[in-house]
C-alpha cells in the first residue's frame, strides 16, 4: 500500500514537516513523487519509519540512525529484537521507579519499613540505561561487553549514599577542571588533583583501575565529538586539557 505524506503522517502520529526533514536529511525518502509533486511512500518506506521512531523513542540522535540504517548489513529483523529489549529494559526501570514511589508513601504514612537501599531502587537503573544509550556502542566495542556488564553491576549495587557521593564527586571534577583549565597547565599541581578525582570518580564504575584504561578513556573524550561537547560545554578545550593532564599523571 502506498501513502501520500499527509496520509502517512496521520499514520504514524507525526508531522508532515517531520517526513520533509527526515527527506531533506536523507534519511527517509519517498519511493516517488506523484504527477502534482505529492511525497509517495511505500511498505519499505513505512517500515523503515517505524525502525527511526523507535531509535527516536531510545533517543538516539538522527545522524545515529542514518548509519544504522545506510549499514549493508542491516536486519530489520534483529533491530527489531533489538528494540524488543530497549523497551523492556526502558519499561523494567520506570515499574521500578514507580513501585520506589508507592513503598515510599506507604512508608510515610507509618504501612511499611522501608530501607535505605529500598529508597533507590530504579535510580541506578536509570543511570546505566542513559549511559548505554549515549556511549554504549562505542564503549563495548572498546573495552568488551564483560567490562561494561561488571561495571554496570556494581551501579546496580550502589547504597543511596555511594550514588549521592557520585553526583557530588562528578560535580568537584567539572569545577576542578575549570579551574585548572583557566590556569593553563596539565601539569600543575591543580590539574594532578584533577586526575586523582576524576579517577576516584571512575572508580565507582569501574571494576578495576589501570593507567592504560585511563588514559583510553580520556582519549575517547578527544576523539568522539559527543564526550568532547559534554566536556567543551564547562569551556571550550577543555576536553583536550584534560585527556593532557591524565597522560602526565599517568606518568
Amino acid at each position: 500500500m502506498e501513502y501520500t505524506i499527509n496520509k502517512l503522517a496521520k499514520l504514524a502520529g507525526v508531522s508532515t514537516r517531520t517526513l520533509r526533514h527526515y527527506d531533506e536529511y536523507g534519511l527517509l525518502t519517498p519511493v516517488r513523487s506523484s504527477s502534482n509533486g505529492y511525497r509517495i511512500y511505500g511498505a519499505e518506506e513505512v517500515d523503515r519509519l517505524q525502525h527511526i521512531l523507535f531509535y527516536r523513542e531510545l533517543g538516539m540522535p538522527l545522524e545515529e540512525i542514518r548509519k544504522i540504517l545506510a549499514d549493508k548489513d542491516f536486519d530489520g529483523a534483529n533491530a527489531l529484537s533489538s528494540h524488543l529489549q530497549a523497551l523492556l529494559a526502558k519499561r523494567n526501570q520506570l515499574d521500578l521507579l514507580i513501585a520506589n514511589v508507592e513503598k515510599t508513601i506507604s512508608s510515610l504514612k507509618g504501612e511499611v519499613a522501608m530501607s535505605d537501599r529500598e529508597k533507590f531502587d530504579g535510580f541506578t537503573e536509570k543511570m546505566i540505561e542513559d549511559n548505554e544509550k549515549q556511549y554504549g556502542t562505542e564503549i563495548r566495542t572498546k573495552y568488551g561487553d564483560a567490562i561494561i556488564n561488571k561495571s554496570n553491576a556494581k551501579i546496580k549495587g550502589m547504597t543511596k549514599m555511594q550514588y549521592a557521593e557520585v553526583e557530588k564527586l562528578s560535580q568537584k571534577v567539572n569545577n576542578t577542571l575549570k579551574m585548572a583549565f583557566e590556569q593553563g597547565d596539565p601539569t600543575n599541581k591543580l590539574a594532578q588533583e584533577l586526575c586523582e578525582l576524576h579517577k576516584r570518580w571512575l572508580c565507582y564504575f569501574w571494576d578495576g583501575y589501570s593507567k592504560e584504561a585511563h588514559i583510553g578513556l580520556v582519549q575517547m573524550y578527544v576523539d568522539d565529538q559527543r564526550f568532547t561537547d559534554y566536556y567543551d560545554r564547562i569551556t571550550p578545550g577543555c576536553a583536550v586539557f584534560l585527556r593532557d593532564a591524565v597522560l602526565e599523571y599517568c606518568g
